[in-house]
Formats: structure tokens, sequence, C-alpha cells
């Protein structure tokens, strides 16, 4: 699995939140992806250019990779209490990491902004 795939989960997770609707289609990414069964921690952190805009990590495995992404992309942007909640135009500019805390030790990636300045 690649990269890509986490981080389209974690975009794709504060989407649904700024459009009021469901689209991640879980049953169909653990079909592709059985790793995201597995239970794992994670930490999303947002940068808005270099200055952090929202962060959440899990302390303890608790959900599947699957869930816990989820989960945290969405309290980045629209729990963490240091912020006020994301908006739209925020999120186009937001760069995401994601961290993930696996048995084999800890992988991060970043995305690219939708929109660049």
């Amino acid at each position: 699995m690649s990269q890509s795939v986490l981080l389209t989960i974690a975009r794709t997770s504060i989407e649904e939140v700024l459009q009021g609707q469901n689209s991640i289609e879980r049953r169909e990414l653990l079909e592709q992806y059985p790793i995201l069964r597995e239970p794992m921690a994670t930490q999303i952190t947002l940068y808005l250019g270099t200055k952090i805009r929202g962060m959440s990590k899990t302390q303890t495995v608790e959900r599947s990779l699957l869930e816990d992404i989820i989960y945290n992309a969405k309290a980045a942007a629209f729990q963490d209490e240091d912020f006020d909640p994301l908006v739209t135009s925020e999120y186009l500019h937001a760069t995401i990491q994601l961290t993930v805390f696996s048995p084999d030790g800890e992988l991060s990636h970043q995305s690219e902004p939708i929109l660049k300045d």
C-alpha cells in the first residue's frame, strides 16, 4: 500500500466534515488493503505554510489503522483546542503530515496542499 492511500484517507476524512457527507468507502478500502484492519496508532499534523494548524495523536492502540487515520484527521482539523475548526479555505492550503506508529517503527508521510500559494 502506498503512502498516497493513507494520505488520501486523511484528506477525505476532513472533506467529509467540510462537505457534510460520507465519502470514505470503508469496506472497499479494507478489502483492497487488509493492513488497514490492523490495530495501529497514528498522528495527524496539519500545517499552513510552516505553522502547525492542528494536531491529534493516539496515545494507545485502540482502533484499526483505517479508523485511527479517520479519527485523528477529523480531530486535528476540527477538535484541536488550540485552534478554531478548520475552514475550507485553510484546508485547500493545508499540508497533512501523517505518522503511523507500526510494530516495525515510525513511518511519516506528508501531502502537498491542494492549492499552492
